[in-house]
């Protein structure tokens, strides 16, 4: 059956391994499978079936990781150049439906997109990668054949530094792919203008998948002191400054976000402070002591506390603590815009982490706004492992 499609690999897993797949997820595990025939070499194009041969469909396989098989299609076709653009080609269509006449968003998220461990970042003409599987390593130049094609690219960049590579053997690495790719760009959204930079800075430029939040946040500005930690390059302080905040605060631990942030506030014209700082010190001094600057809207979005499952308990804690801190800082009616980035969170721990630190302050807050990733990071119903973002807007009481 492998041969037929020219894969000539065929997974078979063990008897009611299937269930989850048909239930929509797109992973098998290594321990859910019974035996592997054929040239099975990391990334390869593999045929799943059942325990009494049935195919489920045709994905990428590999031999050394725990998830063992990824899932490209259910129906049993060729992954090639053909198939490749067809895939990118879907995945464009939706972000311009979502976001007419932009042209800066995640292009391709992964499985959410069929395309398991492919990350595509659109900054107008110039394309930013993260590949996180050996199935889409292999196919690395059928990837950046149809993207040039698709939305003409100028250049392509690899920003192959995450931690998750190492799962499947693959080494960390970032460099132009092709083309001309600058250090930084200048993007646009609602309005505003940021420089984001490419081959330096977090992630793969910009934080796209707050896009949604911001826009929802707009409406609680007016008047509003805002103090925006972890602010990056000022994305949600400077929506704060342009829809009519009174003041705004934003901080960093690291000097080259202030820098670009100040940067983005000079493009934009708008009257937003940045300063380095590090959340947990910031809000303790706060807390501690009157200060000349006294928020009444805290922004928090930090970095993934959860790098795996068995870190969970520890990072909810570490969470509490940090949004206890600002909710002790806020005085009655003022706002908490909050964030979780792992998808070991999930949105009852959330909620329930939340409400921990909520209980422990002392005060009463009230849920006004409840959100989640941009919709150009879309989640698949049956996986929620493609869900990592959770997003609050709390008032004080």
């Amino acid at each position: 059956m492998g041969v037929e499609t020219g894969t000539g690999v065929t997974v078979k897993l063990k008897p009611r391994e299937e269930d989850r797949l048909l239930g929509g997820h797109a992973w098998v595990f290594s321990n859910e499978i019974e035996s592997v025939e054929g040239p099975a070499e990391p990334g390869a194009a593999a045929i799943a079936v059942d325990a009494r041969g049935v195919p489920l469909g045709i994905g990428f396989y590999h031999p050394n990781s725990l998830i063992a098989w990824r899932l490209v299609s259910r129906r049993v076709v060729p992954i090639d150049a053909a198939f490749i653009r067809e895939r990118l080609a879907r995945a464009l269509k939706y972000r311009e439906r979502q976001y007419p006449g932009e042209t800066s968003y995640r292009l391709c998220f992964g499985e959410s997109d069929g395309l398991p461990g492919l990350v595509a970042d659109r900054y107008g003409d110039v394309v930013v990668l993260q590949v996180l599987s050996a199935g889409i390593e292999r196919r690395l130049d059928l990837v950046a054949q149809a993207l040039t094609e698709l939305v003409g690219c100028r250049g392509i960049y690899l920003k192959n530094d995450h931690p998750t590579r190492s799962l499947e053997g693959l080494p960390p690495e970032s460099r132009v792919l092709q083309g001309d790719v600058p250090p930084r760009v200048t993007i646009e959204e609602a309005g505003l203008r940021y420089l984001t930079p490419l081959t330096e800075g977090q992630k793969t430029g910009f934080y796209f998948d707050q896009r949604d939040n911001r826009a929802r946040l707009a409406p609680y500005f007016k008047g509003r002191h805002v103090m925006d930690l972890y602010c990056y390059t000022g994305a949600f302080a400077l929506n704060a400054a342009r829809h009519g905040a009174a003041k705004v605060l934003g901080l960093d631990s690291s000097a080259p976000a202030v820098e670009l942030a100040r940067a983005n506030a000079r493009l934009n014209g708008l009257a937003a402070e940045f300063d380095e700082g590090d959340a947990e010190e910031v809000l303790r001094a706060f807390a501690e002591a009157r200060q000349p600057f006294e928020p009444d809207f805290i922004l928090l979005d930090p970095p993934s506390f959860v790098p795996s499952k068995r870190h969970l308990m520890k990072a909810l804690r570490a969470y509490v603590r940090l949004n206890l801190s600002a909710m002790r800082v806020l005085p009655r009616g003022g706002l908490l815009a909050t964030s979780t980035c792992s998808h070991h969170v999930e949105r009852e721990a959330f909620l329930g982490m939340l409400r921990e630190a909520a209980g422990r302050s002392e005060k009463s807050f009230r849920l006004l706004e409840l959100g989640g990733q941009a919709k150009d990071h879309p989640v698949l119903l049956a996986m929620p492992e493609t869900e990592y973002l959770h997003f609050a807007l709390l008032e004080a009481v």
